[in-house]
């Protein structure tokens, strides 16, 4: 074999394919796979996790600094997602249920210094629950006579000072007659016909002479089905001729179980 002929021979190419662009195109799959993976995972997101997700990879590349992890997840959480009194993402029911019942103490704080204002403090109470903000009509002064639902001049002077509030509030108010014990007489046949004749007179009221609106306020009668004091006293069936006006919450049931809880905490036993 001449020189020339051997060094061509040894240039040639073996006759197998060449498969290194395979490594490029698996590449190239992955990541496709991995990017078609995240866009469906984004199409369907929590709101939750993702803010969760975004901080995590925020403290991982540098920019929160990290406080905590949540072993059980493997998540970094910064600060801001941490609860006052526990390890671990804050409560995102508690943390809305803390706003709402700050709206509706301060809604409580301007209805106490109406009534403050002319010296009826205490001829209401005022309760936070998990239904909102309970005005109650109840005192040793009656605020409806035995079997009547004409408002006093209690109850008149009551419902202006708290009206002039309530006229401002967007939340829905329910108004919600009750009767003592004792059996009804003419005209109401019965003590629901009573206690809806009395929560349709402070719905009037408010609605015709403090200009609440129509759409915004509704009357339930309750009969005698809900005392709020026991016994047969005189005072006791003062207390329970009455009517409670509640703000409704527009919260979420989940955000206004959690109400109660704060109400105790800011005042416990």
């Amino acid at each position: 074999m001449s020189i020339r002929r051997w060094r061509r021979s040894a240039h040639e190419e073996p006759d197998e394919p060449d498969e290194r662009w395979m490594a490029s195109y698996l590449d190239m799959v992955t990541v496709l796979m991995c990017m078609f993976i995240v866009l469906f995972a984004m199409s369907t997101v929590d709101k939750d996790k993702f803010e969760a997700l975004s901080n995590s990879l925020a403290t991982g590349f540098g920019q929160k600094s990290s406080v905590t992890v949540d072993a059980a997840k493997g998540v970094v959480v910064p600060a801001d997602l941490l609860d006052e009194d526990a390890e671990g993402f804050a409560d995102v029911p508690l943390v809305d249920a803390r706003a709402e019942f700050d709206e509706l103490s301060a809604l409580r704080d301007r209805l106490r210094k109406a009534l403050r204002t002319k010296g009826l403090e205490s001829t209401a109470t005022l309760t936070i629950d998990d239904r909102g903000l309970t005005i109650g009509l109840v005192s040793a002064d009656t605020y409806f006579a035995t079997n009547s639902t004409v408002l006093t001049k209690k109850a008149v002077t009551v419902l202006d000072a708290i009206g002039g509030v309530l006229v401002d509030v967007p939340n829905q108010i329910s108004v919600e007659g009750h009767a003592d014990h004792r059996t009804a007489a003419a005209p109401f046949a019965t003590n629901w016909e009573l206690s809806t004749g009395r929560s349709t007179q402070v719905l009037r009221y408010l609605v015709e002479d403090q200009g609440l609106k129509p759409t915004h306020v509704k009357s339930v009668g309750f009969g005698d089905a809900h005392p709020v004091a026991p016994g047969t006293s005189s005072a006791a069936l003062a207390q329970n001729r009455r009517v409670d006006i509640v703000v409704l919450s527009d919260a979420p049931e989940e955000v206004r179980r959690l109400l109660p809880r704060l109400q105790a905490a800011q005042h416990p036993n």
